[in-house]
């Protein structure tokens, strides 16, 4: 009679894993999708201004995407499996002393890329990019570099909320913040007529007005009152540990982005490469916003795979 039901009962087990899955994926569609637009929506009100605005923000954004963006993207997913584990085995002290560990570590991960960012126009000249797009991705670049540490944070925070399965703090945060980028961006652009320094304030602004609504329901929600991030000497004896995650998830996020931010950086040597790069840039980002539905449905699978063999090993 057990084997007769077993199907049923997968059947079963299926449909509530698949409603687990959902249940963080979706969200999660939501976040990804807020803070990809919080670099982007700044761009759409520079093409606004002129074709070589929006063209050398489009050639400065996937520069700061190939050398910083993701990479700190990616050394922050290390977290994810070690966070991971750690609230698995209801080790919750643990998870707040990686977390911890993450923000030093990227923190510090920084320093590097704030270098290469003010050397941007003398690379793009470099490898032979249009002058006049170089010049202006530099400074762009340059205005851009207040975001790392913002950026940086709210990565780890990510990861860290993600582990504990708490998606819709990070929904109503992320909507926030790209309902503070939209306005504050027509202001700083139009209005006050900052140009691309104003774009890169909005988008630093906003991805800090994220950080700090995440730290304060960290801080005073009941949720993360087990796992609550504090600075300790364990910090350091996890960072070893963090450090053998980081790398080859920064690696494999670099690959995947590298491969979509280089053919924008290659457009810059058609001939016509304000219009080459405005098009394509368009075209990337429009791409783009589809790839966070299997991205957040991969990962929340990632955290749903322990419920699913724990409710098929019940049922058999």
């Amino acid at each position: 009679m057990g084997r007769a039901l077993l199907p049923l009962n997968n059947e079963i087990s299926k449909k509530a894993v698949f409603k687990e899955v959902s249940r963080i994926a979706i969200p999660m569609i939501v976040v990804h999708l807020c803070q990809f637009l919080l670099r982007y929506a700044p761009m759409v009100m520079l093409g606004h201004l002129s074709e070589l605005s929006f063209s050398s923000a489009s050639i400065a954004t996937s520069y700061c995407n190939v050398t910083g963006f993701a990479i700190l993207f990616g050394l922050a997913t290390g977290s994810i499996t070690l966070c991971g584990q750690a609230y698995g085995a209801r080790q919750y002290q643990k998870v707040g002393t990686i977390t911890c560990a993450a923000i030093i570590f990227l923190l510090f991960a920084c320093l590097p890329v704030s270098l290469i960012w003010i050397f941007t126009g003398k690379l793009l000249l470099w490898i032979g990019q249009d002058p006049l797009i170089s010049v202006e991705a530099g400074k762009y670049s340059i205005y851009l570099i207040p975001t790392l540490v913002p950026y940086a944070i709210l990565q780890s925070l990510v990861c860290y909320f993600q582990t504990q399965s708490l998606i819709i703090p990070m929904v109503w945060t992320s909507v926030a913040s790209l309902c503070f980028n939209v306005p504050i961006s027509w202001a700083l652009v139009f209005k006050y007529e900052l140009g691309a320094s104003g774009a890169a304030m909005a988008i630093g602004s906003s991805y800090w007005l994220n950080v700090i609504l995440l730290v304060i329901y960290l801080k005073y929600s009941s949720t993360c009152q087990k796992t609550r991030p504090f600075f300790s000497k364990d910090v350091f004896l996890v960072m070893p540990e963090f450090f053998q995650f980081a790398i080859p998830s920064a690696a494999m996020v670099c690959l995947k982005w590298w491969a979509t931010e280089l053919i924008l950086l290659f457009c810059g040597l058609l001939p016509n490469p304000q219009l080459e790069t405005s098009v394509q840039s368009i075209c990337l980002t429009t791409t783009s916003l589809h790839y966070f539905i299997p991205c957040s449905f991969s990962a929340a699978a990632r955290f749903s795979l322990p419920t699913y063999f724990l409710t098929m090993t019940f049922l058999v």
